[in-house]
């Protein structure tokens, strides 16, 4: 529903914030009950968070009754943000990419309908910031869910038979790109991002990745991937609080200069969507960090 100003109704902007995933043994006992039944595990989370990867996309293509499944689970306000092939991003290093990229959305992203959000493009610390490369890649990326329909039609034949290629509407899409390569911490890249509006993701990596905090779209992605220990440690209330003040602040338009933007900050908007995910994931730090946070920020 949205807010009324001045008599005309605006778009509320949405806190989205859930975890890197959800399927994690250690968090049955910790998070998850005991005696859940293997496969439940996103109906539990789904009904404690609006939110979650879907990290499996990274490692294979799935199929279209993997993403039904998945939205079948979920109430009606489930997002999910969905993770690039590495096939993508670290084999092919975004070159030539046309048809894995078709094949990917041929894979079944689609069969989410309403619940499909962000794309996220994660990229191997071995790849250093290449405009021209990236610039490339940035055109290939469909906006709308028609135009992603469009390029899942060109897959290959490794999807005949199973591939998905149809959208019940036409929405927007949105793309986000975690750098890991120190070279693209500096204005020229956040610029770039801008340009061909791609969420620059806030990647805090307990200093093993750049952290950077540039506001580069109309929507700000954050992954949270442990404070002081990667994966492994979760964060402190003192943590949480601060995380909290960011993420309103982005919500309301504002780009705050900090020790972690590289760049001018970006023109103050009505309001963004920022959506954050805690890859914490040992000892079930991520789901309880997330409804922690999730707290602050109602």
């Amino acid at each position: 529903m949205g807010a009324t100003v001045g008599g005309v109704a605006r778009p509320s902007h949405r806190i989205r914030i859930g975890t890197s995933g959800w399927v994690y043994g250690p968090w049955h006992g910790p998070f998850y009950p005991r005696d859940l039944r293997r496969g439940a595990e996103l109906e539990f989370l789904s009904r404690r968070l609006d939110s979650t990867e879907i990290n499996a996309s990274f490692y294979s293509l799935k199929r279209p009754e993997h993403y039904r499944s998945w939205a079948e689970q979920t109430p009606d306000d489930f997002l999910f943000a969905v993770k690039g092939s590495r096939y993508i991003t670290h084999m092919k290093k975004l070159r030539d990419v046309e048809t894995p990229l078709a094949n990917f959305f041929a894979s079944g992203v689609l069969a989410l309908g309403p619940k499909l959000g962000p794309l996220l493009w994660q990229l191997p610390p071995n790849l250093a910031f290449d405009p021209a490369r990236l610039a490339a890649f940035f055109a290939l990326l469909p906006r709308s869910t028609a135009a992603a329909a469009e390029l899942a039609a060109r897959h290959d034949e490794r999807l005949a038979g199973r591939a998905f290629t149809e959208t019940d509407a036409d929405r927007p899409l949105r793309h986000a790109v975690e750098v890991r390569h120190p070279s693209f911490a500096s204005p020229e890249p956040v610029e770039l991002l801008r340009e061909h509006d791609i969420a620059l993701v806030v990647s805090d990596a307990a200093g093993t990745w750049p952290y950077l905090e540039d506001v580069t779209s109309d929507f700000v992605y954050v992954r949270l991937h442990g404070a002081e220990e990667l994966y492994a440690s979760g964060y402190t209330p003192e943590d949480l609080d601060r995380w909290a003040g960011l993420i309103r602040a982005w919500r309301a338009g504002r780009s705050p200069r900090t020790e972690h933007t590289v760049a001018p900050p970006a023109p103050r908007s009505s309001g963004r969507d920022v959506y954050v995910y805690f890859d914490n994931d040992v000892q079930a730090h991520a789901p309880e960090d997330a409804m922690s946070l999730a707290t602050r920020c109602t």
